[in-house]
């Protein structure tokens, strides 16, 4: 078995290579704006799972998903070289959902926001619905007498 700190290390190293990989070597014209977010490897080293992200629409992804499918081979032969593991791990790329949730949670949050605002202007104006401060007080000073008397 192997340990988790070499496992962590071929990830980032595939990680490094898939990134340059996409940047230089790999030409197809569907390829778009990818940016490869994370890379986890199995605990025997042979397959790892490359996450990514495409900036653009659905079309762009697809088109992307299906140009990384196409390189898949050449990826993981340069993979394979380039790291001198004895077995090239087999790739399988995942769109990375993390952009769109962070995205959609920021518009939730943003929402919330707004929503925040809204009650703070409403409040400025409010009015208490009974007196200022709703605690008893003593009238007088014989009142706070028999309330010191009553607590000892």
């Amino acid at each position: 078995m192997v340990d988790a700190a070499r496992a962590r290390k071929l990830a980032d190293r595939i990680q490094q290579i898939v990134a340059e990989m996409l940047e230089r070597r790999i030409k197809d014209p569907r390829l778009g704006f990818v940016t490869v977010t994370d890379t986890r490897v199995t605990a025997d080293l042979r397959d790892a799972t490359v996450f990514y992200t495409v900036f653009g629409s659905e079309a762009e992804r697809s088109d992307s998903a299906a140009a990384l499918e196409s390189a898949k081979g050449i990826i993981r032969s340069e993979v394979g070289r380039q790291t001198g593991v004895r077995f090239a791990p087999t790739l399988t790329f995942k769109h990375d959902p993390l952009p769109d949730n962070a995205r959609h949670l920021d518009d939730l949050i943003n929402a919330a926001r707004a929503r925040d605002a809204e009650v703070a202007r409403q409040a400025e104006s409010a009015a208490y619905a009974g007196e200022a401060d709703p605690y008893r007080k003593p009238d007088d000073e014989e009142d706070v007498e028999v309330i010191k008397d009553d607590q000892a």
